[in-house]
This record gives C-alpha cells, sequence and structure tokens, in this order.
C-alpha cells in the first residue's frame, strides 16, 4: 500500500493499523525519513529503549547475515505487547535491497511473529527497487516516501512549533521566515527553535519583519542562498567568495548545488507568473521572494528568461549528479557550477 497524502501519512504514523506489518519509509530527506519513523516507532512502544521489545539494526549488522533479522522479527515479547524491529540503512546497496524485499514479504505473509512491526528507513529508493516495491504492493506493507516540504507545509509546521511555545509571527514575517529556512527538515527544526528562543517562550509575543530581520540579522553574509543570488546576478567574485567562507563555515557543496536550484526554480516561478498576467512584485512574493532581494530577484527575472533557465537547469542537474557519483571534489563541481552562472548572466546582460 502506498500512502503519500499527509493527511493518511500522519494518521498512520501517529495510529498505525493492526493489520500492518511493516512499513518502508524512504527520501532524500534523511532527517525527515528519521522523524517519521521516530514518531511510527512511538506508536507502536513508548520505550524506544526497551531491550525486550525493540530491536534496532543497520544495513552493516545485516549485511551478509540474513538470519539476524529472521530472527529479531521471529522473537516473541517477554513482557508483552507488541515488539518493534528498525531498521536504518545508511548506504544503498542492492543485495540489501532484495533481500529486505524477500523478508518483508514474508512477514507480512505471516511467516514471522505476526506481531512484530518491521520499520526500514531508507534514502531515496527509486521506481526500481525491490524493497519499495515489496513495501507499495504488499497487503500488509506501506510505502512511505518523504519529498520536501511545500512553503504550505512549513509555514503550517513553523506556526505550530510557535504556537506551542506560545509566540508567533505576522503572515509577512512568516512568509519571510519560510523562505528564508533551509529544505532539510533537520535543520528547519533547528532554526524554528532558534527563532522561538529569541522571541521568548511563553511570552506571548508576535515579532513582525522588522524584529524578524534583526533576528536573521545574525546569519552570515556567506549564506549559499547569497551565493547564488550572487551568481545568477552576474556577479562571480562575490559567489566564488560567499561559498567558499561557506563552505569554510561547515556548509556542504550539495547545498550549494541545491541552493543555486532553489534560486532557479523562484525566477522561473516569477517568470511564469509574470506570463500569465501576475504584476511583478505580486509574482516575487508568490514565488516566496525574501522582501529585501525582491528588486533584485525582479532585475534578475527579466534578464534570465525561460529558455535561458532551462539551459542552466541541465548543469544545475549535471552538477548535482556529479557530486554524488563522480568522486570530483564536490566543492570544486559547486564552484565551477557558480562561476558558469555567473557567466551566463553577464552574457545576459547583468
Amino acid at each position: 500500500m502506498i500512502l503519500a497524502k499527509r493527511p493518511e501519512v500522519d494518521r498512520f504514523l501517529s495510529r498505525p493499523d493492526a493489520g500492518i506489518r511493516a512499513a518502508v519509509i524512504h527520501g532524500k530527506d534523511r532527517s525527515g525519513v528519521a522523524e517519521r519513523a521516530e514518531m511510527l516507532c512511538r506508536a507502536i512502544t513508548p520505550d524506544l529503549n526497551d531491550p525486550f521489545n525493540v530491536t534496532v539494526l543497520t544495513d552493516s549488522d545485516i549485511d551478509g547475515d540474513e538470519a539476524r533479522l529472521e530472527e529479531a522479527l521471529t522473537a516473541l515479547s517477554m513482557i508483552g505487547g507488541r515488539r518493534l524491529v528498525r531498521v536504518r540503512l545508511g548506504a544503498d546497496k542492492a543485495s540489501i535491497d532484495r533481500m529486505l524485499a524477500t523478508t518483508l514479504k514474508t512477514h507480512g505473509d505471516g511467516g514471522y511473529n505476526p506481531d512484530a512491526m518491521l520499520v526500514i528507513e531508507a534514502g531515496a529508493l527509486g521506481r526500481d527497487s525491490a524493497l519499495r516495491k515489496a513495501a507499495e504492493t504488499g497487503k500488509a506493507s506501506v510505502g512511505i516516501a518523504c519529498y520536501e516540504d511545500e512553503a504550505g507545509d512549513i509555514a503550517r509546521m513553523t506556526r505550530e512549533a510557535l504556537a506551542a511555545d506560545k509566540v508567533g509571527l505576522t503572515s509577512d514575517a512568516l512568509a519571510a521566515f519560510v523562505a528564508r529556512l533551509p529544505k532539510e527538515r533537520g535543520l528547519m527544526r533547528q532554526e524554528i527553535e532558534r527563532l522561538a528562543l529569541y522571541i521568548g517562550p511563553g511570552s506571548g509575543r508576535t515579532i513582525d519583519v522588522e524584529e524578524l530581520e534583526a533576528h536573521l540579522g545574525v546569519e552570515a553574509d556567506a549564506s549559499l542562498a547569497d551565493a547564488a543570488l550572487q551568481a545568477f546576478g552576474g556577479r562571480p567574485a562575490p559567489a566564488q567568495g560567499g561559498l567558499r567562507r561557506a563552505l569554510a563555515e561547515g556548509e556542504s557543496p550539495v547545498m550549494a548545488v541545491r541552493s543555486a536550484s532553489i534560486h532557479l526554480g523562484k525566477l522561473r516561478r516569477i517568470n511564469v507568473l509574470q506570463l500569465s498576467g501576475a504584476g511583478a512584485k505580486e509574482a516575487a512574493k508568490a514565488a516566496g521572494v525574501f522582501w529585501k532581494q525582491e528588486a533584485e530577484m525582479l532585475r534578475q527575472a527579466r534578464a534570465w528568461r525561460l529558455e535561458e533557465l532551462d539551459v542552466v537547469q541541465d548543469s544545475v542537474n549535471t552538477a548535482d549528479v556529479a557530486t554524488k557519483t563522480t568522486g570530483m571534489p564536490e566543492h570544486l563541481i559547486a564552484e565551477r557550477l557558480l562561476l558558469e552562472i555567473a557567466a551566463r548572466a553577464r552574457r545576459l546582460g547583468l
């Protein structure tokens, strides 16, 4: 069974059906995968450190040792209650994928302890993954793909987290904050918690854009988003310098490529909305442009037409794949991408 819609996923994670014996949660955002897996596991058993009812395995534990997983799924609870077998995959290995698919099918058919719940956390599984197919087609199993959160989901998450601390943001401040958040869910949570501490938990305060800026102003100028802004604006030296400072501060080259992709997506959305009749400022706001960058983004959008963005999208996709497969130094791949974008921007008159 496939669970895709947020309401049905949330319902299952908090109240899993008794007839479901296995769940595969997968996606690029590993912290998002882990967060959802944690919710499901706690719904199975409140104490995740219970040595009698919980078994946690990794891919290194079961690689070449299929019996270890089978023993965990066959074991009965010594003190009653539903057993939890949690498998965390850190690598993409075809042999493990096939082995887990076979084990999941056997467990779903009742071949092991029917009261055991198997929860598997994995990276992005393609359509050809045997494990993903087994989870999605089994009657007693579910497959849950974790995709990047949409702006609306991020805004909801932010509102709910801040409300729990009895603080809030005005609508404009919320839009500005969401536009600045990283896409990786674990980092999002950290930024939201940091904001709540800044406002003052329990204070009942709601801050506006101006006060939010005072908080966001501590963000380093060397942010990857700023490096992408400089590149698309035709300024190679600031883009290169910003990227290098960001990497020195611990940012990832993979995230640098992703930041370029996000910036490109905003320019594309501005173009599409304007072609549909939207005004420039309206298009910029709908694209999630931070208000202080509105003038620069609209300047860039006038030069970066859709056909030019399509060409750069190919370069971004190539760089994204290269950082994960070629073995080349990732920082050089990211730097070369930004310089290529900046050079093209200058040819466009920026």
